[in-house]
């Protein structure tokens, strides 16, 4: 287990790399080996940085969301990373692409919760809590050279290569609509380049929300009320460049649009 000092210094590390948009070489190449536990103790001293500096904790993104992925990972659980007010992006907003140093986007559902969960819960249970349900978008970035050749340690230590995210302004309750059975469709400049269900996301993104309340009580922690959770990718990541207009349509809710300038 490393120390407290230590974490602190990595996650120092990886904050001074965000603010100034640059790249630095994975922890495990400069530092050493590192376990998940260690690699949420550093996230979450990089958040309280982030804190520090005048952000608030918002709510939660999901990460390997799929079964597959993480059976090739010998990974029994997704993962997952936190979401501060300042990452948000207003829907149709144009985002400078130069905010990171080689962003990608995700398609995601998102959850608003209304009341507070503690780990374990049921899918019913979860389903009970969902406030309301909109399309996002996840904005992804790494710290990392090339965002590449990092371990599953460093990910979670860089905050699940969280950058921004975008929500749909016109969320709705959940009543009526099948969540695992949305069709979702990714459109750069009007042309479809993904498209999926949305049965994707951990076969069904109620499952990723279980699935974060059982990691947050593994830790200490529950959700509280009104927490932002972004369930995973349905898709995989499309690269992002200036002049993009990014588009995510998805049955039952209303899209989502991301300009980069």
């Amino acid at each position: 287990m490393l120390d407290e000092a230590t974490c602190a210094k990595l996650a120092r590390q990886l904050d001074d790399a965000r603010r100034a948009r640059r790249e630095i070489e994975p922890l495990h190449k400069t530092f050493g080996p590192f376990d998940l536990e260690d690699a949420y103790r550093i996230q979450r001293r990089g958040i309280g940085l982030r804190v520090q500096q005048g952000e608030a904790i918002a709510g939660y993104k999901m990460g390997l969301t799929s079964k597959a992925k993480r059976d090739q990972m010998n990974l029994a659980m997704p993962i997952y990373g936190v979401l501060t007010d300042a990452m948000r992006i207003p829907d149709g907003e144009a985002f400078h692409v130069k905010r990171g140093i080689h962003p990608r986007v995700e398609p995601e559902i998102a959850f608003v919760t209304a009341r507070e969960l503690r780990g374990p819960i049921a899918v019913e249970e979860a389903r009970g809590a969902i406030a309301s349900v909109c399309a996002a978008m996840d904005v992804l970035d790494s710290r990392y050279t090339g965002f590449k050749y990092f371990s599953l340690p460093d990910v979670v230590a860089d905050n699940a290569s969280s950058l921004h995210f975008v929500l749909s302004d016109d969320a709705r309750a959940p009543g009526g609509l099948r969540l695992d059975d949305l069709d979702m469709r990714v459109l750069v400049d009007g042309t479809l380049v993904h498209q999926a269900k949305s049965s994707a996301i951990s076969g069904d993104p109620l499952l990723s929300l279980v699935h974060l309340v059982e990691l947050l009580h593994a830790h200490g922690q529950e959700l509280p009320a009104a927490s932002l959770v972004l369930t995973g990718a349905a898709t995989p990541a499309e690269p992002i460049g200036a002049g993009q207009t990014i588009r995510l349509e998805v049955t039952g809710l209303a899209p989502v649009t991301l300009r980069c300038t």
